[in-house]
């Protein structure tokens, strides 16, 4: 199913990569393709309110954006160069690129703490990891949630191979849960709302891998490598209106709701309002006072040392340059 879909999103890139929103592209604008971290949720739309605000005009910018589909599908497809950018969480993309050694690039930080959790119910017998063993976890395969997990059951102190992952479509997932089919789903912590939403009020139980395993960064943005070498002045004016376009987000969340509702009709206004409100605090934390997608060195250098104690990534096969582009990244 994955498969099929990252086809689906190639041949929908191939089509409208160089058009922002399917218009006709501007003259003396450089066309840009993106895709989202997943689907067109409240947490990912802070990208329409660059496109509606203007700020990828002013930067020069016809931007088209695409939904993603996770992770290892976005990496996948701008190492491809399929789009140009794309957002990834950031653990779950040095995991790929030290196995896989994708040349992608992270040039920005969405948030400065993970927003991977396991999601489940009050009720459900989870109310801390450790209850997580033995428990049936409903997951998108290769989801970042799950790529992630064995350095999170490390931290939690359980073995990972006690947790087992079904497979599951995402947009099944908070149906899942709610029916009882599954004791928790693979979730961003913003994901709360639409969890409590779809399961009629009950109170969700939010397990953060965040608590255990701080330093983590939560998504990027990414690039080809190809991309960031060839033309850095174009990345940094991408990034600079899609993290401006994250800046206005945060702010005005009720604003984003009515934006993300009138790009994806689909969408509810006021669960994409609740979620962008949520991450604000993992896009500023308490007593963060560098600039909006800033990535230190020491920190990934850290991170990356996590994940080599965790057996995620092996000894030596990943160094903070591999997987980030200091040189474009947001500086103090």
């Amino acid at each position: 199913m994955r498969r099929g879909l990252v086809c689906l999103l190639a041949v929908a890139l191939v089509a409208t990569a160089c058009g922002g929103s399917g218009d006709s592209p501007s003259p003396g604008r450089d066309e840009v393709g993106y895709l989202t971290s997943f689907g067109t949720f409240g947490r990912d739309a802070y990208a329409y309110v660059a496109q509606e605000k203007g700020f990828f005009g002013e930067a020069g910018l016809d931007v088209t954006i695409t939904p993603g589909s996770g992770t290892v599908d976005v990496l996948k497809l701008v190492a491809g160069g399929r789009a140009g950018f794309g957002t990834a969480d950031f653990t779950a993309t040095a995991i790929t690129v030290a196995k896989e050694r994708l040349p992608v690039t992270a040039v920005a930080a969405v948030h400065q703490r993970s927003l991977a959790a396991i999601i489940s119910l009050e009720g459900r017998g989870i109310a801390k990891p450790a209850d997580l063993a033995g428990k049936k976890i409903a997951d998108q395969a290769g989801s970042t949630n799950q790529v992630m997990f064995p350095v999170y059951a490390k931290a939690a102190g359980i073995d990972p191979a006690s947790v087992r992952f079904v497979p599951s479509a995402p947009p099944a997932l908070p149906q899942l849960l709610a029916s009882g089919q599954v004791d928790g789903i693979g979730q961003f912590v913003v994901g709360r709302p639409l969890i409590e939403a779809a399961a009629r009020g009950r109170k969700a139980v939010v397990l953060p891998y965040g608590d255990l395993v701080p330093d983590l960064y939560g998504n990027v943005v990414v690039t080809s490598k190809e991309l960031a070498a060839r033309n850095p002045a174009l990345v940094r004016r991408f990034t600079a209106a899609l993290l401006k376009g994250l800046g206005y987000a945060i702010e005005h969340p009720e604003e984003l709701g009515a934006i993300l509702k009138k790009y994806q009709p689909a969408q509810d206004a006021g669960v994409a309002a609740a979620e962008i409100g949520l991450m604000a605090a993992y896009v500023r934390p308490a007593g963060f006072t560098g600039p909006l997608g800033q990535v230190a060195e020491a920190r990934v250098r850290k991170i990356v040392g996590t994940l080599t104690d965790a057996g995620a990534v092996p000894a030596g096969a990943l160094s903070p340059a591999d997987v980030v582009s200091f040189g474009l990244v947001p500086r103090p």
